[in-house]
């Protein structure tokens, strides 16, 4: 059941969009993994064999990588929903 202007099903439709979108945003950068460097591409500290062998691909240090999940990111994304304001244009 959907509500307002929405039709039926818009709600579902919104969510597994979303869902989708992220699912491929993750799969993208997955693709682009590549080699794992021996030496972190920001401190150039040596990045551990375990941690080469454990995250293919990996490009930071530990340190580096904990520092880089600390802050926050931008996304470019959609707002699906729209104001009710534009709606009512």
């Amino acid at each position: 059941m959907a509500g307002g202007w929405a039709r039926d099903g818009a709600v579902s439709e919104q969510i597994e969009a979303s869902v989708n979108d992220e699912l491929a945003r993750m799969q993208a950068r997955r693709g682009q993994q590549g080699e794992s460097l021996t030496h972190c591409a920001e401190c150039e500290e040596p990045i551990p064999e375990a941690r080469r062998t454990a995250i293919p691909g990996v490009k930071l240090c530990i340190d580096c990588m904990q520092d880089r999940d600390g802050q926050r990111q931008q996304r470019g994304g959609i707002n699906r929903r729209g104001s009710k304001d534009s709606q009512l244009k």
